[in-house]
């Protein structure tokens, strides 16, 4: 009796199995601001950056740099966290793979 491979049962779960194992780099964004090079170079230890943003205002939740959803931060298990309130459009994805001045 000759051993048998063991055959999927579904023929694209391997394909999937690989890609869900992807890892991707997820970034948060809260704001958004432009600074003099002079101040950036007198930054320091307890130095406040204001930003664009209310805090209330959601925060963009970025995978390898482009908009997929957005959300507001929470605590979760005595960490922060976003909790998910919006997937971004087609259209909105598409526009955040684009810089943000148009420099590339």
């Amino acid at each position: 009796m000759s051993p048998q491979t063991p055959q999927p049962s579904q023929p694209h779960a391997t394909a999937l199995d690989v890609l869900l194992d992807i890892e991707l780099p997820v970034t948060l964004r809260f704001g958004r601001t432009q600074m003099l090079f002079g101040d950036v170079m007198a930054l320091g230890a307890g130095s406040l950056i204001t930003f664009e943003a209310a805090p209330e205002d959601p925060v963009d939740v970025l995978v390898n740099d482009r908009l997929v959803a957005r959300g507001e931060v929470v605590m979760a298990g005595g960490n922060y966290a976003v909790r998910v309130t919006g997937i971004a459009s087609q259209s909105e994805r598409i526009d955040s793979s684009k810089s943000p001045e148009g420099i590339e």
